[in-house]
């Protein structure tokens, strides 16, 4: 139910770009959402943010901040690298009679698990905290950004201290749809498993590039994400991203290509075999094609290997690959010259 709050009139989204002479920039990917039925949209998919303590990521202008205010939060945190939006920013806290806490940083290093009181903390086990992560992302940042959010839920730190703390943000629409992708589509990527098996991730809506200035080449898609109590694999986050992560790097080749770059290449056909075997994936099935079963049974079989062979989690073929690539080049150096006198 929203609140019955509503923040007092203020200059619309438009005339605080013109009365703080606020341009986007194109170098931080920065684009404004105006329309304030679409950050309405967001926050609503959000859930039921009466009285949750909410952090947005890169506010900007204040769009998103305003509907936020409106749905009755009882505490909002925005996380703001831009100087320049720190004005309007203070303008709202003042029309929320404080309720907006303006941090001047970079979200990829703040302290996310120091920025709500420990009272809202809950079991993992439990329904989720009235606690939540909002944010129209710059296309920049996006990527990595969900990438740390996702090892901090596997490892229950930064803002997942706080119990199974639900993110709804923004990305690119390829991106987007390869968060949400599902077996055997062609968007079917790392992403897709690093967040499926650690969230129950859903494409809640797309939003055209005319909405936004300066317009984007891409359109937008928002993507909301509630933590799972179990993830669909156990097993530390390093381990399973390495074994996704070679597994897609051949993507239109078949899967035993990707993991067999997992093992050195003197051992490297006697255990790609091996863990196949012990995964029960079928060697000619393409990467896109494997299930989250499959991947399960992939990284479990890779736990025991490296648990037999303490040396292989840091096996990495790109860096067997260069150490080759210069030893040929030490090799012609030395190689003597012969000229014709």
């Amino acid at each position: 139910m929203m609140s019955l709050y509503r923040l007092p009139p203020l200059p619309t989204i438009r005339e605080i770009i013109k009365l703080y002479n606020l341009r986007a920039e194109k170098q931080l990917s920065q684009n404004f959402l105006l329309d304030l039925k679409l950050t309405d949209k967001i926050v609503r998919k959000a859930g039921n943010l009466q009285n949750a303590h909410v952090c947005e990521v890169g506010p900007g202008p204040g769009g998103i901040t305003r509907a936020i205010l409106n749905s009755g939060a009882e505490e909002l945190l925005v996380v703001e690298k831009d100087t320049r939006f720190l004005p309007g920013l203070k303008l709202l806290n003042e029309a929320s009679m404080g309720k907006v806490r303006i941090v001047h940083g970079d979200i990829l290093t703040y302290r996310m698990d120091k920025a709500f009181p420990r009272h809202l903390q809950k079991a993992w086990s439990d329904d989720p905290p009235n606690v939540h992560i909002i944010g129209n992302l710059p296309f920049n940042v996006s990527t990595p950004l969900i990438i740390k959010w996702l090892e901090e839920m596997a490892n229950r730190t930064g803002p997942f201290v706080y119990g199974r703390t639900r993110m709804t943000l923004t990305f690119q629409h390829e991106v987007a749809e390869r968060l949400t992708a599902p077996t055997s589509s062609k968007q079917r990527s790392r992403l897709s498993i690093m967040a499926q098996y650690l969230c129950q991730v859903k494409h809640c809506f797309s939003i055209p590039g005319r909405a936004f200035v300066p317009k984007p080449e891409v359109d937008v898609g928002v993507v909301h994400f509630s933590p799972l109590i179990e993830p669909k694999i156990d097993q530390p986050f390093k381990l399973v991203e390495k074994v996704v992560r070679n597994v897609f790097q051949f993507r239109r080749k078949y899967c035993y290509k990707g993991i067999s770059m997992l093992f050195p290449e003197e051992q490297r056909t006697k255990l790609t075999e091996q863990i196949l075997t012990s995964a029960d994936v079928e060697p000619t099935l393409r990467p896109s094609a494997l299930t989250m079963k499959h991947f399960q049974g992939l990284c479990n079989a890779y736990r025991e290997m490296c648990e037999q062979d303490p040396h292989l989690f840091s096996y990495n073929f790109r860096e067997e690959l260069h150490q080759k690539k210069v030893k040929r080049n030490q090799d012609t150096q030395k190689t003597p010259q012969i000229t014709l006198s």
